[in-house]
């Protein structure tokens, strides 16, 4: 295990093998994305240390997120039990990788602020999204389950996925009209992502960027080799 996790670049870093954890791995694992989980109990680390990469560590340490290889990974989720662990986390993460995406839990609302301030990309609280998403599944069942089948392509051919638009792409510069993108890839572009925000439900003169798009997974593989591919 200590040789493949000396290999990983490109990877994700957990902090923390409770249930969010565990839940993020068990998603970057379905999606077959690179990751570590590093975690402080020993029974955790033996219990998962057949499906995924674990080390025992504090993660708190620039020791233990070292030998994850935090200098070589992209993100990092700060998902402990904790608001103080996953604070000194994020600070020490911060310090060690300035490039670093990292997403952080909190358990107490007030714990947000301090988080961004520390250097969080963003914070997810487990709570207050589980009261949203209840009130939402009594008022928009149909919504929330359409949604649930295009995030988790359980029971649909259908997913919604970003698609970087890369420089020296054939689309990099051009409208959706002069890319014919939903004609030749069958997606439906939801929305177009700029620097000043989030454009939703975009024209075909609009000018594309990072867009967001649902269509079948093979469509969408489709447009995401094309959006990277040299002109």
């Amino acid at each position: 295990m200590e040789r493949q996790i000396a290999k990983l670049t490109g990877h994700f870093i957990i902090c923390g093998a409770g249930r969010v954890g565990n839940s993020t791995a068990e998603e970057l694992a379905r999606k077959q994305v690179p990751f570590v989980i590093v975690d402080a109990n020993e029974e955790r680390v033996a219990k998962y240390a057949g499906p995924f990469l674990m080390l025992f560590g504090d993660s708190t340490k620039e020791e233990s997120l070292r030998r994850a290889r935090i200098d070589h990974a992209v993100g990092l989720v700060a998902a402990t039990t904790t608001d103080a662990t996953n604070l000194y986390t994020v600070l020490t993460a911060r310090g060690m990788n300035s490039r670093l995406k990292i997403i952080a839990r909190i358990v107490d609302e007030g714990a947000e602020k301090h988080m961004l301030t520390s250097g969080a990309n963003a914070v997810v609280s487990p709570y207050s999204f589980a009261g949203t998403r209840i009130a939402q599944t009594f008022l928009h069942p149909n919504v929330v389950s359409f949604l649930d089948t295009a995030a988790t392509h359980h029971g649909m051919d259908l997913e919604i996925n970003e698609v970087y638009v890369a420089p020296e792409s054939r689309f990099a510069g051009r409208t959706l009209a002069e890319t014919h993108i939903r004609q030749d890839c069958g997606v439906i572009v939801l929305a177009i992502k700029h620097d000043r925000g989030m454009q939703f439900n975009p024209s075909a003169t609009d000018r594309i960027d990072h867009l967001i798009a649902i269509g079948a997974p093979t469509q969408l593989r489709t447009l995401e080799a094309r959006a990277g591919a040299s002109s």
